[in-house]
């Protein structure tokens, strides 16, 4: 009979330690929080702000049955080691009256890593259950009470979230500059050599460094006239080093798993847990990965040496790298007893691991495997060649990288390409191939995907690790963001939110007040401030906005680009109804639903919809006719999506679009549809047909 318990939160954690720790172990698991503020009430006391916390509902029957298991034994409290994991640890010692040294963390699930632990036992740390708690009561101040202004004011709207509101109006502002973009007309100049694979790019004119987008067409069309040779000038040559990647934190994680595997954020993140909690395996229960919540680049003495006789076993001695800094924490007081996301074995390569994990798992194993491997050895070196070449008022250069050493190259390779050296004579003329201009405009700032989203909030200090996954799906969860081809578009009801918060609540969603708060919950993790002098301070100027949006009637009335179909000569207004957003033209009357998903663009006190409207109409009136009465089909949106229907009968079939092409094997109408996972797909409509592609069909 086990004498001793550890509680953890998850199952498949519990399954891990209890394998490692044998039989005078038993360890049980929370899953997850067990008492949070109530559901139903606000539950803070403005007065001195003191939560009034409740066992979550569903939670009673494990509350329960960790009560049976602990009876007269000693527990010992091993949630992770973030802030959220030792608030767990607080709540499960205040509902089981456990008192004294009992909590236990550790970066990896290892043998010696839990066996020390165990051995180790420290109380709780009230400083960093404060932060959380001061975190976990200004998300409920804020949700609770701009939320019912919202549903008041915005129909459709869900709720206002503290950092989401700050991360929907970045959103919000890169599509602003993206609309009012005006793009500029340039020539990419380059000239290439005759007889030579080399090709050089225009450099300067008259001495003087000219940017690309400065390059005119009168400057493009002098070069292609005059320029049919030039001069080599000058050859540089000088070697340059190319650092190994710091390893991964969880922001960098989700960066390089969204551009390279194509993984969202919260995917990335599942299975960063799975593989740091432990997974089945042919060879048993094994836990993959250290930690995978954390913003420190530190790696323990054990595991450099591991990465060093690995890489001189694999590569050689002059493959591993020398010592690095690890990248401080913006709060540097705060003890850094966090590691980097890495390979808890580093011998299990990923060769090794292909055989014990599923793909999804392998390939993100892979992906810290190398990255932490990389970051543990050599510099790579390029002797860099670049050859200037002038004629007249014009330069031209070029560089070529030539690979002396591969370093941490061997295992991580990057964009730098190795391109074969080319000797040329300094101070001959060159004959020209051709010179090259190629007609381009600059381009609008890029849209968000979630990789460059969590890159922007973490440089704003906008969130922290455990939060950017629920920050994205939680805008998405709320229809004030849709992803489309990776990119994350704000709604016409995100806009509209967006521009209620500002006006009336213009602290919760600027970016500097937001990283302040952030920066306010760090010092009460370090004892610097109190956390109930941080509410209190935060609540003073939260209340004066909200007693003014309380009093002073708002109303949603923006003009917009879109002409009256009757009237001719004047725009709809957009305006919000008992049913939500819908157009209205105040000359005529007349009223216009609208869907307040789709992808407009609000700028002050005008809303841009007619180009995204004409887009959408392109899909709405289908060319095909209706198979059972021939008359014409139109795209409607129900309450389950959108689905076509005829103008002239009961003819109805659900879809996004109809295809150009009529069904490969029976000829019937195609629609795209979405699976439950969101990818959208081509089917037959036809009932008796089993026609289904992931391509559309064209008519040949």
């Amino acid at each position: 009979m086990a004498k001793k318990i550890i509680i953890v939160e998850s199952p498949a954690k519990a399954k891990t330690i209890e394998k490692i720790l044998g039989k005078d172990y038993k360890v049980i698991s929370s899953k997850g929080h067990i008492r949070d503020l109530p559901q139903k009430k606000f539950g803070v006391n403005l007065k001195n702000f003191e939560p009034e916390f409740e066992i979550i509902p569903g939670k009673e029957k494990v509350v329960e049955a960790i009560r049976k298991e602990i009876n007269g034994k000693e527990v010992l409290l091993a949630s992770d080691m973030d802030r959220e994991g030792e608030a767990i640890a607080w709540h499960l010692s205040q509902i089981l009256g456990l008192n004294g040294k009992n909590r236990i963390v550790f970066t990896e699930i290892t043998p010696s890593t839990i066996r020390k632990s165990v051995q180790n036992p420290r109380e709780i740390d009230l400083k960093k259950v404060n932060a959380q708690l001061a975190r976990r009561i200004l998300d409920r101040i804020v949700g609770y009470k701009i939320s019912p202004l919202l549903w008041k004011i915005i129909k459709g709207a869900m709720s206002a979230g503290r950092v989401q509101s700050a991360a929907l109006k970045i959103i919000c502002d890169r599509e602003r500059e993206r609309f009012l973009f005006v793009p500029k007309e340039f020539y990419k100049v380059s000239i290439k050599l005759k007889d030579y694979d080399i090709k050089a790019n225009l450099w300067s004119i008259s001495g003087k460094k000219i940017k690309q987008e400065n390059v005119s067409e009168k400057i493009a069309s002098d070069i292609k006239e005059k320029i049919k040779k030039v001069t080599l000038v000058d050859i540089k040559e000088k070697e340059t080093k190319k650092s190994p990647p710091l390893p991964y934190i969880t922001s960098t994680l989700q960066q390089d798993a969204a551009n390279k595997l194509g993984y969202t954020v919260s995917r990335t993140m599942r299975i960063a847990q799975s593989l740091y909690e432990g997974i089945d395996t042919p060879e048993g229960h094994i836990a993959f990965i250290t930690y995978m919540r954390t913003d420190s680049t530190r790696v323990s003495d054990e595991a450099k040496q591991m990465a060093q006789d690995l890489i001189t076993e694999l590569f050689g001695e002059e493959y591993v790298g020398v010592k690095r800094k690890a990248r401080k924490k913006k709060t540097s007081k705060v003890q850094d007893a966090h590691e980097c996301i890495r390979p808890v074995n580093v011998k299990i390569t990923p060769e090794k691991a292909k055989d014990l994990l599923s793909r999804d798992h392998y390939k993100l194993y892979k992906l810290i495997w190398e990255r932490f491997v990389a970051s543990q050895m050599k510099e790579s070196k390029y002797l860099d060649r670049t050859y200037i070449f002038k004629e007249g008022k014009y330069e031209f250069r070029t560089t070529i990288s030539k690979l002396i050493f591969d370093g941490f190259e061997k295992v991580l390779t990057t964009s730098k390409k190795e391109i074969k050296q080319i000797e040329l004579e300094k101070n001959k003329e060159y004959e020209l191939e051709k010179v090259i201009a190629e007609k381009d405009t600059t381009k609008p700032p890029a849209r968000f995907t979630e990789a460059t989203l969590v890159k922007t909030l973490e440089a704003e200090g906008i969130g922290r690790p455990s939060t950017y996954a629920t920050i994205i799906t939680t805008l998405q969860q709320r229809k004030y963001v849709v992803k489309q081809k990776r990119e994350l578009i704000p709604t016409l009801l995100g806009f509209v939110v967006e521009d209620f918060l500002t006006k009336k609540f213009p602290e919760i969603v600027d970016k500097k007040f937001t990283a302040l708060m952030e920066e306010e919950l760090d010092k009460i993790e370090t004892g610097e401030k109190k956390w109930k002098e941080v509410l209190d301070e935060f609540y003073k100027e939260f209340e004066k906005y909200l007693n003014d949006a309380k009093t002073k009637f708002y109303s949603i009335n923006y003009k917009t680009d879109l002409p009256c179909e009757n009237c001719k000569d004047t725009f709809y207004s957009l305006k919000i109804g008992k049913y939500g957003l819908y157009l209205n033209c105040e000359k005529c009357g007349t009223n216009k639903s609208i869907d307040s998903t789709i992808n407009a663009v609000q700028i002050e006190n005008k809303v841009y919809i007619e180009k995204i409207l004409k887009e959408h109409e392109k899909h709405s009136i289908a060319e095909d006719s209706c198979p059972k009465c021939g008359g014409h089909l139109t795209r409607k949106k129900g309450r389950y999506g959108y689905y076509f229907k005829c103008d002239s009968c009961d003819f109805t079939v659900s879809g996004y679009k109809i295809a150009n092409g009529k069904c490969p094997k029976c000829g019937s109408l195609v629609v795209m549809k979405k699976s439950k996972k969101g990818k959208s797909y081509w089917s037959c409509i036809n009932p008796d047909c089993d026609y289904m592609s992931w391509n559309e069909p064209k008519d040949k």
